[in-house]
């Protein structure tokens, strides 16, 4: 640490017996303090989140403006409790930083919940002193979350902000006259539709936050290890299965994470040393576990981030967007899972270093849980109409309360009953709960910031003239110049602020010419999971490359091989809009379309048609450009009659490798 003192050791590192023995030192009774501190924030966080559940009592407004600085507070807490703020400082001056936060987030959230109608009402518009300093804190606080998590998006909103204030200096089309200081400070706080207390971090307090609810309970009863454990009973039947038990880890995981991060490392911490421990090369294993797990943004019923931010966007219900995702997502998995089996083939993964792992009948009832939730939130949105956040409520509650009458069951037969092991998931659930909740509410204030500065200066409107002048009204230049533009974000942005951004600049001219909203924001939201793997940052292929031991840029474009399937969606969203307009047989018939686009070109980049280079370059080149045609061809006739030339090569390939 450069100042002489031994590291400071993570919450899980330390035995809580060392905590709790009357002999304990200084460091452990302060961490004694902060640990309870936190659960009795997180508590309060969720007791708070789970009545306005119910009852809806207040608003979004004042929700937001209420916990927006207690999930500050439990972000304190946290760095706090695992390695503290500021790490080169000493723990003394840790602790009077985290004070000083935390007495300053405890002051906004008083100061705006008493002044909420008043700020909201009699003084819209012009707002006092202590209205624009208190919001000028929480947003100096958000800042300060930013700075330490998301430094790309702390630097931009700087950019952004500065650029605010002082856009006469500026020469050409983005030249303003400026705004001023108090003009920033309200449009980023307490005018509420932009800033630190808008729509954004409402959004993760509420409906987003109901999701977290489900999936945190999954966590904490260990669902989610009951799901790999199953996985490894698929493995051991076939040599090919290894590989793709971490394709269907991912997909099952992905149903209730929508985080390719999380995937990755929730399952390849399994699937990756099992895959180097069969055969796979260390890169290769990593890659595939990252283009795996990549797909958690995509899958239903809990998408990613963005798929939240589109409804919002669109105006529609969550469920609309679920509903259309289903298709896009079977298609990324049909392409993942046809080249993880010729990887497979190729480096011939041995069966003998997998070993399945005993079920019992605690797994089965997690099992039944996670399948429970899945078709339970499907089916109360689909069939009952329910709105989601009401939906994710109930099922919580249905199977939360199963999942807790398991757990007593298994105490029970196990005579190991104890306080201590009773109330453990509990205490899991919500430390997971809290957790996740509050990082994601400032996450999406920190973004919030940022889209406030470009809505205020206008340069959304700008940068889609500059779009349009650059690709005039040829839709395939423009989508091309737009999948340039949300690359370039998404080398240095996380996936939801690459949606927004993008969807922000390029929605309204593609709209303007004419093209469907659905098909424009579902091609955002495909370039915003593409910029999870965009060079030369990709936060889960970092992950796997950690796990793997293997270098990072080899994993990152091996798994650009894999996720072929997203650029076939990117393009296959404008050729085949029918994929995402309606639910439907026209949705399946174009789903069926580009999953044979996707399949004939993993197979021209991964299979092998001849040991002769010479003459397996050109049918791997025929069989792309076939399907090509598949992809791009006007008429639905002629793609469909062009999918029987890419099934013969893939039946040639079979039948090769089986007299092989």
């Amino acid at each position: 640490m450069g100042d002489g003192r031994a590291p400071v050791p993570c919450r899980q590192c330390v035995p809580r017996s060392d905590i709790m023995t009357d002999t304990a030192t200084p460091y452990t009774r302060s961490r004694l303090v902060i640990e309870g501190f936190y659960y009795l924030t997180a508590a309060f966080f969720f007791v708070y989140l789970f009545v306005y559940y119910w009852t809806a009592e207040g608003g979004p407004v004042l929700l937001a403006l209420t916990l927006v600085p207690i999930s500050f507070i439990l972000f304190t807490l946290e760095e706090l409790r695992n390695k503290g703020c500021y790490p080169r400082l000493p723990m003394v001056a840790n602790y009077l930083i985290a004070t000083v936060y935390i007495i300053s987030s405890i002051a906004v959230a008083v100061y705006m919940y008493t002044e909420y109608f008043e700020i909201g009402t009699v003084r819209a518009g012009s707002w006092n002193t202590a209205d624009l300093a208190m919001g000028t804190l929480m947003v100096a606080l958000v800042m300060e979350y930013a700075r330490k998590r998301y430094l790309a998006l702390f630097y931009l909103n700087v950019i952004l902000i500065v650029y605010a204030v002082y856009g006469a200096v500026v020469p050409g089309m983005f030249n303003h006259p400026g705004l001023s200081w108090e003009r920033i400070a309200s449009a980023m706080s307490v005018e509420m539709s932009t800033g630190v207390f808008s729509s954004l971090p409402q959004l993760a307090l509420t409906l987003i936050g109901a999701f977290l609810l489900v999936l945190s309970a999954l966590r904490a009863f260990g669902c989610v290890e009951s799901l790999l454990k199953g996985s490894t009973q698929i493995a051991v039947r076939s040599p090919h299965a290894l590989p793709q038990s971490a394709v269907l880890g991912s997909m099952a995981v992905g149903t209730v994470s929508g985080s390719g991060a999380a995937n990755a490392i929730t399952v390849g911490s399994a699937t990756i040393p099992a895959m180097i421990g069969a055969g796979m090369p260390p890169v290769t294993a990593a890659a595939i576990e990252t283009a795996s797990s990549l797909g958690g943004q995509l899958m239903p019923p809990v998408m990613g981030i963005a798929a939240f931010l589109m409804a919002e966007f669109l105006g529609v219900s969550y469920f609309d967007v679920v509903a259309r995702g289903y298709a896009p997502a079977i298609i990324y998995y049909v392409g993942v899972s046809v080249s993880v089996y010729l990887l497979s083939m190729r480096h011939r993964a041995r069966l003998d270093a997998v070993v399945a792992e005993t079920m019992r009948w605690t797994d089965w009832t997690n099992i039944a849980a996670f399948v429970a939730v899945v078709g339970g939130l499907i089916g109360l949105m689909a069939a009952l109409h329910l709105a989601p956040m009401f939906s994710a409520l109930y099922v919580f509650l249905a199977v939360g309360g199963a999942l807790l009458a398991a757990h007593v069951m298994a105490i029970a037969w196990t005579r190991s009953w104890t306080w201590r092991a009773l109330a453990a998931p509990l205490g899991r659930f919500v430390d997971n709960f809290a957790s996740m909740t509050s990082d994601l509410t400032l996450l999406l204030a920190t973004l919030s910031i940022m889209t406030g500065a470009l809505v205020i200066t206008g340069v959304p409107t700008k940068i889609g003239a500059i779009l349009i002048a650059a690709a005039g009204v040829n839709l395939a230049s423009m989508a091309i110049v737009a999948f340039f533009f949300g690359a370039l974000l998404g080398t240095g942005l996380p996936p939801a602020p690459t949606y927004i951004i993008t969807a922000l600049v390029i929605v309204p001219p593609m709209i303007r010419v004419g093209v469907d909203p659905w098909v424009v924001h579902f091609f955002a939201f495909f370039l915003a999971v593409w910029g999870e793997l965009t060079p030369p940052t990709s936060v889960a292929a970092a992950i796997t490359a950690k796990i793997a031991n293997a270098p990072f840029m080899q994993t990152l474009f091996h798994a650009i091989e894999i996720c072929i399937a997203l650029f076939v969606l990117m393009a296959g969203v404008f050729t085949r809009p029918e994929l995402v307009l309606e639910p439907g047989f026209a949705q399946i018939g174009a789903m069926l379309l580009l999953a044979t686009v996707t399949i004939g070109i993993s197979f021209s980049i991964q299979a092998r048609f001849s040991d002769r280079p010479a003459i397996d370059v050109p049918l791997r080149l025929v069989l792309a450009a076939i399907a090509m045609v598949v992809l791009f061809h006007p008429d639905q006739r002629v793609a469909a009659l062009a999918c029987i030339p890419v099934g013969l090569f893939v039946a040639y390939w079979v039948l090769r490798r089986r007299h092989a």
